[in-house]
């Protein structure tokens, strides 16, 4: 694998992004036909029909479904949606649109004028998206040595395109952006933002100007990239080569490029087609769309929580840091995790085990899956008993030593922590102070090194001697008041 030394861009330049990302929507059926979506395990060209093949004489009929869902997602993206859109025949001729053409949407699409806010280094951008439409996908090229075959198995699957205006200056800019439209689509449950399966897909448009210049420079699109860090690998990639050409002396040409992932480099596919090379005309086998004022409102009314939302509600209702409400709403799945626990809880400080429930989830619930390479939704672990653990805690039924045991073996057997509790007869902890001080006393008179090492200064030498007294008590003692007690103990007899 050929790997490139990253090198700071060009500072007399400025770099201009704009990025088309498509997403494939999750809808039973295809586009403008009955045929189903769910084609990922199976045969190549067993989910076709006359109509997603492209025979002729065949009428395409809109999904009622996809035009919601792309509805909802220009909502959640402020957009304004239009009391009439169409559909426009997009002249293409390649070998995965078998009939020359791509029904598409071009000068009224479904919305338009809306934006993406990211955060850069502790500052809000605002990004403005120029539009959200709709439109088939193609068929897929299978490339083998010597020739190619195609499969129509993903022709006609409703795709949504959201168009950004050119308002990104750097390719972090332009990742942060990526990656806030997948968590908004997989929050609107519209799209999975699987990159790397091709249901989220970009393409970015790229030029660089002298900084203060105001006309934008020629653009080259980059397509290819199949994850957050292609994107930004590939825009880092072209902006360099942009400028470099420009100071040889060179002119930057209108062209589509392709991202080589192991070599990291952009490489020439085709000069840029314009507008006019796709021949948009309406499409004259569907009716336009009337979107009453009613029908999007009531869309709107039925929005669910956002991840921007959920993040501001997590650190005010929860009293979460904004780390760890980040971390949270990131993967939408983990928050819902999360949610389950509190209303599972029979905590009377919520505010308290809103905390802890993070805690353990985020840490120790993380760590078991990791280790696993199990995400939150394949977790053994139910949020029943990550819940239950938590109340164990609370009513001081076990200790944080022993939470952390019961924890792994709920993961590894599927076990309720109070059900392990019983079967392994785990006593409550040692809570009398008497008897802690008495275990105390003959730990300090067995370690008299340890004790040594105290009084010298050593302050390591406590945690040694807090081990020694829950080893003594099989972890049935609480480690902060072990500690507690151990300090007042040698202060007395240092003194």
């Amino acid at each position: 694998m050929t790997t490139t030394t990253s090198t700071p861009i060009d500072t007399d330049f400025e770099i201009v992004i704009g990025l088309e990302v498509h997403s494939q929507l999750l809808t039973k059926s295809k586009m403008f036909c009955s045929c189903s979506t769910n084609y990922a395990n199976d045969a190549p060209n067993t989910h076709v029909c006359p109509v997603c093949m492209g025979m002729p004489g065949v009428l395409p009929v809109i999904n009622r479904e996809a035009v919601h869902y792309t509805i909802m997602t220009a909502l959640a993206l402020h957009c304004s949606i239009p009391e009439y859109s169409k559909f426009d025949r997009k002249s293409y001729h390649y070998p995965d649109l078998m009939k020359g053409y791509q029904i598409s949407q071009y000068d009224i699409p479904l919305s338009s004028d809306g934006y993406v806010t990211i955060e850069l280094h502790g500052q809000e951008r605002r990004i403005g998206v120029t539009r959200v439409h709709l439109e088939e996908d193609t068929a897929r090229s299978r490339h083998h040595e010597g020739y190619s075959l195609i499969d129509v198995n993903r022709a006609g699957t409703p795709l949504m395109e959201i168009v950004s205006e050119p308002d990104m200056r750097s390719p972090e800019e332009a990742r942060l952006y990526m990656q806030k439209l997948r968590e908004i689509l997989i929050y609107l449950g519209v799209s999975s933002g699987r990159m790397e399966e091709g249901s989220l897909r970009c393409d970015a448009n790229v030029s660089v100007r002298p900084r203060g210049e105001t006309r934008l420079g020629t653009k080259t699109e980059i397509k290819n990239m199949n994850s957050f860090r292609s994107v930004e690998r590939a825009l880092e990639f072209e902006a360099k080569r942009q400028i470099a050409l420009i100071r040889d002396g060179g002119r930057v040409r209108q062209e589509t490029r392709g991202w080589v992932e192991n070599k990291g480099i952009t490489v020439l596919q085709r000069v840029k087609e314009h507008a006019d090379d796709y021949r948009y005309f309406p499409e004259p086998d569907l009716p336009p769309l009337i979107i009453s004022r009613s029908s999007v409102e009531e869309i709107r009314s039925n929005l669910p929580e956002l991840p921007d939302e959920r993040r501001a509600r997590y650190q005010s209702e929860f009293g979460l840091s904004e780390q760890d409400a980040n971390v949270m709403t990131e993967d939408k799945a983990l928050g819902d995790y999360y949610e389950q626990i509190m209303t599972l809880s029979e905590a009377k400080d919520r505010l308290a085990r809103a905390k802890s429930a993070s805690n353990w989830l985020l840490s120790e619930v993380v760590r078991l899956l990791k280790a696993s390479s199990l995400s939150i939704q394949e977790s053994p672990i139910t949020p029943a008993a990550v819940a239950n653990l938590l109340d164990l805690l609370d009513k001081e039924r076990v200790t944080g030593k022993q939470a952390k045991d019961i924890l792994d073996e709920a993961f590894a057997t599927g076990e309720l922590p109070e059900e392990i509790v019983v079967r392994k007869g785990i006593k409550p902890p040692i809570s009398d102070q008497g008897a802690l001080e008495q275990i105390i006393s003959e730990v300090l008179e067995k370690n008299p090194k340890a004790t040594s090492d105290y009084r010298s200064g050593k302050t390591n030498a406590l945690q040694a001697l807090v081990g020694q007294v829950m080893k003594q008590t099989r972890g049935q003692a609480k480690a902060d008041i072990v500690q507690t007690l151990l300090r007042k103990k040698l202060d007395e007899l240092q003194s």
